[in-house]
């Protein structure tokens, strides 16, 4: 399928966004924004419909999804929505027994640690995630010329919770099967990459115009690890996903050393967290790529003066870039105050003005 197959001309309605324009390393009017985990968090409005609602319920009610996704467009006047969601979500769609505990996140019950154990990993059909595709009809309608941007887990991210059970610091277990049983290592992140990919192309035959790969612990690695036993994986879901002609975005958490190997998976877009600068990362990474990022998130808890200087700072970096997505290093972090978000997109709007 390509771009010219999916829903009632979305691709149309969206194709001359600042977003995707950027994504493309096309001019654009300004430097397009956007924030990974604004939809929620931090927004007053966000709490009050998400109350009482556990959130993998809260991502399988698609008005829920909808509302939410479409909060931080109104608020905040960013550029792009992200669907709202959470990576464990196709996992739970295959019958995985696990569940998002607040103050913890996701916990599986019963880790994968052996062969027979990717038995439970079956394939993800459309029919698993109808919620999905209901809900992105719903939004694309509502968001009209403004883009939405679908997102799933990356193997490894995927495989460290399966593998511990749940958030790790060290990822023992998981990187003792990497290791140890390379070839069920191997096996298990192909299997994730089938699954992801197939969530994603619900994603995108459903309307989104963008999609981006989280990839949250892969930090942990050393480059050679990365390339050796992860690199594959995140390459076949981009893969998997080209013929649809949508920006793809790879994004990392302490990821500085691995942006050159991260950029070789395939994305059209690197996402950079706050610890290497911009025109550094897009040394590292090389041509041919936009760069999405990169102000450290707590920069929002300083004055709004300084808040301004150090995204002058990341601005400035990314003057010689050919494409750039200004972004948080990471995600927004929930104590943030709304209007600080808000007053930061206008201030980005407004400098890179052309």
């Amino acid at each position: 399928m390509s771009a010219i197959d999916r829903p009632s001309g979305q691709q149309t309605k969206t194709d001359e966004s600042a977003f995707l324009k950027a994504c493309r390393r096309e001019p654009v009017p300004h430097t397009p924004v956007w924030f990974m985990r604004q939809a929620g968090r931090s927004l007053p409005e966000y709490l009050k419909v998400r109350e009482g609602i556990p959130m993998l319920e809260s991502c399988m009610r698609p008005e829920l999804v909808t509302e939410i996704t479409l909060q931080p467009v109104r608020r905040h006047k960013v550029d792009a929505a992200i669907y709202f969601s959470d990576i464990v979500v196709p996992l739970k769609a295959i019958g995985l027994d696990l569940d998002i505990k607040p103050g913890v996140g996701p916990v599986v019950a019963d880790p994968i640690r052996s062969r027979a154990d990717l038995a439970r990993l079956r394939d993800l059909t459309p029919d698993d995630v109808s919620y999905v595709t209901e809900a992105i009809g719903m939004l694309t309608g509502e968001l009209g010329s403004t883009p939405l941007i679908g997102f799933a887990g990356a193997p490894f991210t995927l495989a460290s919770y399966l593998v511990e059970g749940g958030p790790s610091r060290n990822h023992e277990h998981t990187k003792a099967m990497m290791y140890g049983d390379p070839a069920l290592w191997a096996d298990l992140l192909d299997r994730l990459a089938d699954i992801t990919s197939a969530f994603l192309k619900v994603q995108i035959e459903a309307g989104a115009s963008a999609v981006q790969l989280f990839d949250s612990w892969v930090g942990a690695l050393a480059p050679a690890d990365y390339r050796r036993s992860v690199l594959p994986a995140s390459a076949k879901v981009f893969d998997a996903v080209a013929a649809y002609g949508v920006p793809r975005i790879h994004f990392g958490v302490g990821t500085g050393e691995l942006l050159g190997a991260m950029g070789e998976a395939g994305a059209d877009v690197v996402g950079v967290d706050w610890r290497v600068p911009l025109d550094e990362a897009a040394r590292r990474v090389g041509p041919g790529k936009a760069l999405q990022g990169n102000l450290d998130p707590a920069v929002l808890f300083a004055p709004t003066a300084v808040v301004e200087e150090k995204t002058d700072e990341v601005l400035d970096a990314a003057a010689g870039l050919e494409g750039h997505v200004f972004n948080l290093g990471h995600g927004v972090l929930p104590s943030m105050d709304p209007d600080a978000l808000t007053r930061l997109v206008e201030y980005v709007h407004t400098r890179t003005a052309r």
